[in-house]
Formats: structure tokens, sequence, C-alpha cells
């Protein structure tokens, strides 16, 4: 086993972990800290189901090493604590079914936002391409967004 020690910053937390230089943020954040609000979907980086946001832009945590946030902020959906503006919308459009793609679509959502990324309701499907959801909410998905993009 190859260990590293690594400091970062998990929703304004200073966490110090030890771990195999093998593993994933999704796994340190899932198993280490308990924060299972990010989800294991394909382990693939194909789906979007574990997107956090890491120094305020999104990256697919199953195909980051724990070792690259080591001094780095890092936010999960867990770090909204609730009755942010797009997690209200999301309710209010029925944005989410079964839920699970939900923490990953809000967090992406979130940062194409601040990237000015919602022009359009192309915009906004071009840009939130890379989250899956299984249960067909896309529609409501972008309505969400599209009303949090109109304030």
């Amino acid at each position: 086993m190859n260990e590293i020690t690594l400091t970062t910053t998990v929703n304004g937390r200073t966490e110090q972990l030890r771990v195999d230089a093998g593993v994933t943020l999704l796994d340190a954040l899932r198993d280490r800290l308990g924060l299972t609000g990010t989800k294991k979907g394909c382990d693939q980086g194909a789906c979007g189901a574990c997107t956090v946001h890491v120094d305020g832009r999104r990256v697919l945590s199953c195909l980051t090493l724990a070792a690259q946030v080591d001094g780095r902020e890092v936010l999960t959906v867990e770090g909204l604590g609730g009755g942010h503006p797009v997690q209200e919308a999301f309710i209010r459009h029925d944005a989410f079914q079964c839920g699970y793609c939900t923490p990953g679509q809000v967090l992406s959502a979130i940062a194409l936002l601040d990237e000015g990324r919602a022009g359009s309701d192309d915009d906004i499907r071009e840009f939130m391409s890379g989250n899956l959801c299984r249960c067909g909410a896309y529609p409501n998905i972008v309505a969400a967004i599209r009303e949090v993009a109109g304030r």
C-alpha cells in the first residue's frame, strides 16, 4: 500500500485524511467522511452522479484522485445545507424523481449558472449533458435552471 496524507477543506471544514494513493475523491468522501450525498453511479465518469465542486469548478469525483484535492476546497451537496435557490427550483419544478442523480444535477446546475452558461434552453441542455437522469426529468431540470437564471 502506498498511503498518503492530505489536507483539504470539505464543505468549509478542514479535513486531514490518510488514504491509499489510488483512492478516488468519490470513495474518500463517501467511505472516509460519510458524505453519501455524492452518488456512485457508473464509476467511469459517464453519468455525472458523482459531481462535486473543487475550488469552485465542477469535477467528476469518480475520476479525481483524493490526492488531487490536497490543499483545495471541495463542495458536496451536503455543503449546500438545503435552501439553495437551485435546490428550491428543483423542488418547485419536480426536477427529480428517484433523486439518485439529483445531487450531481444540482451541483452541475450551480456551476453552469456561475459560469454564465444558461443563456438558452439549448445552452442549459448542452452544459448539463454530462449528467444523466434515468427517470427522464430533463424538461423539469431545464425549467428549474431557467427559473434561477432568470432571477
